[in-house]
């Protein structure tokens, strides 16, 4: 991935930002939203795009778009700087393949240690149920 490519294919937009601040917040639009279309990138190859698509599918919409919203300062630039930070981050992450899981086999004493906690207990549910004389 080639950052400066992906950076100038990002779209931001700006609204008035929610919370404290008083007049400042109500006239200024200090909110920052980054929106970057993955499926019609050019800085991306078509892997990277499949790579994106599959870690990345919970942040991704119907139309293949990443949305990062950053509100946090009272300030634009700075809101802008946080939120550059947090697309890149958040696409070099979706690139890195996962590693393989390796299936580990469990201890025999585990195993059995599990099952006696088990019957111990069934054991002690069963005697709630008997009455007593």
């Amino acid at each position: 991935m080639n950052w400066k490519t992906t950076k100038s294919e990002l779209l931001i937009r700006t609204s008035r930002a929610s919370g404290a601040g008083g007049q400042h917040v109500n006239k200024t639009e200090t909110k920052v939203e980054l929106v970057f279309d993955v499926v019609g990138s050019r800085g991306l190859s078509d892997r990277e795009k499949a790579l994106l698509k599959q870690n990345l599918r919970k942040r991704i919409d119907a139309n293949g778009i990443i949305s990062v919203v950053d509100q946090s300062s009272r300030s634009q630039h700075t809101n802008r700087k946080r939120a550059y930070d947090r697309m890149e981050r958040l696409l070099r992450k979706g690139l890195r393949p996962k590693p393989k899981e390796v299936k580990r086999k469990a201890f025999v004493a585990n195993k059995r240690k599990r099952l006696e906690r088990k019957k111990r207990q069934s054991e002690k549910k069963a005697m709630r149920g008997k009455r007593w004389m």
